[in-house]
C-alpha cells in the first residue's frame, strides 16, 4: 500500500460504528452515517479511515465476531463503493472479522492486542501481505486501568512491541508491513502517558513507522480542566505535533480538518530549512 512510503505525517481518522465508544459512541451506527461522515473526513484531509465494531474504552465489555461483522462489513463496503481509492482500516483483535473486513475492501488491520488475543491474525495478515499495526496494552480494555504500573513505562513498552514484532516476522509477516503503537491510554496511568508523549523519540528510533492515537484521551482532562473528549481537539493537536517532531508517522484522530492543519504547518516549518 504505497500510503505508507510518503514521507508526509499521515492521519488515520477514527470512524466508530459502536453504540458506547468513549467519545463518539452512537453517533455512526447507521451505513449512510458512517458513510458521511468517512467521506468528510477523507474530504478534510484523512489518508485512512480506520473502522471498529467494539468499543475498547476503559470497562468495556468485548464484542463478539458476529456483531462486529454486523457493524463494520456493510460499512466498508458501502465506503469502498463510494469511494473506490479510499484506504480502509479494519480495528478489531479478531481473525475472522479482519478477513470479512478486508474481503469486503479494507486494505490494513489495527490489532490492539498486538497479535495475542487471536492466533490466527498473525498468519491472516502475512497471507494478505497487508499493513498491521501492533499496539501496547495492560491488561484488557476492561481491566486495562484498574491499576496499571510499570517499573519503566517507555523501555517495558518497547520491549514489547519489538518482541511482537519479531513474533509477527517469525509468522511471515514482511517487516515493512509492521507499524508500532505505544498505546497512549491503554493500561496507563496519566503519568505513564505524559512520559510515554516525552518518550516517542525512542519508539520512532526502534526503525519501524509509529502510529500514535492521542486523540481526545482522558489524560489531557484534568491538565485543560474540562470533562468533555470534544472538548480535547486543540489538546490533541498539541499532541500531534509533538509528535511529529519526534518522528511519528501516522496520526490516529477523530478531528481531522484541525490535526490536519496543525501537522502540516509543523510539517512545512520542519522541512523549510534554514535560508541563509
Amino acid at each position: 500500500m504505497t500510503v505508507f512510503r510518503e514521507e508526509r505525517p499521515l492521519i488515520m481518522g477514527i470512524l466508530n460504528v459502536t453504540p458506547d465508544s468513549f467519545s463518539d459512541g452512537g453517533q455512526f451506527q447507521a451505513v449512510d452515517q458512517a458513510v458521511k461522515h468517512a467521506r468528510r473526513m477523507l474530504d478534510q484531509g484523512a489518508d485512512i479511515i480506520d473502522v471498529g465494531g467494539e468499543s475498547t474504552r476503559p470497562g468495556s465489555e468485548r464484542v463478539d465476531v458476529t456483531e462486529q461483522k454486523a457493524r463494520v462489513i456493510p460499512v466498508i463496503e458501502a465506503i469502498r463503493a463510494e469511494v473506490p481509492d479510499a484506504v480502509i482500516s479494519i480495528d478489531t483483535t479478531l481473525s475472522d472479522v479482519a478477513e470479512s473486513a478486508l474481503a469486503a475492501g479494507a486494505g490494513m488491520i489495527n490489532d490492539i492486542s498486538a497479535g495475542r488475543d487471536d492466533a490466527g491474525m498473525f498468519k491472516l495478515a502475512a497471507d494478505r501481505h497487508c499493513p498491521y499495526c501492533l499496539m501496547h496494552m495492560q491488561g484488557t480494555p476492561g481491566t486495562m486501568q484498574a491499576d496499571p504500573s510499570y517499573d519503566d513505562v517507555v523501555e517495558e513498552i518497547k520491549a514489547f512491541l519489538l518482541e511482537r514484532a519479531d513474533a509477527a516476522i517469525a509468522a511471515g509477516i514482511n517487516k515493512t508491513n509492521l507499524i508500532l503503537d505505544p498505546g497512549i491510554g491503554f493500561g496507563k496511568t496519566r503519568e505513564h502517558n505524559l512520559v510515554l508523549m516525552a518518550n516517542l523519540n525512542v519508539f520512532v528510533d526502534t526503525g519501524y513507522p509509529i502510529l500514535l492515537g492521542a486523540s481526545r484521551k482522558r489524560f489531557m482532562s484534568s491538565i485543560c480542566e474540562v470533562a468533555r473528549a470534544d472538548e480535547l481537539v486543540a489538546a490533541t493537536c498539541a499532541t500531534s505535533v509533538l509528535g511529529l517532531v519526534a518522528g511519528v508517522r501516522i496520526f490516529r484522530v477523530h478531528d481531522v480538518k484541525e490535526n490536519r492543519q496543525a501537522l502540516d504547518v509543523a510539517w512545512h516549518v520542519i522541512n523549510s530549512g534554514n535560508p541563509a
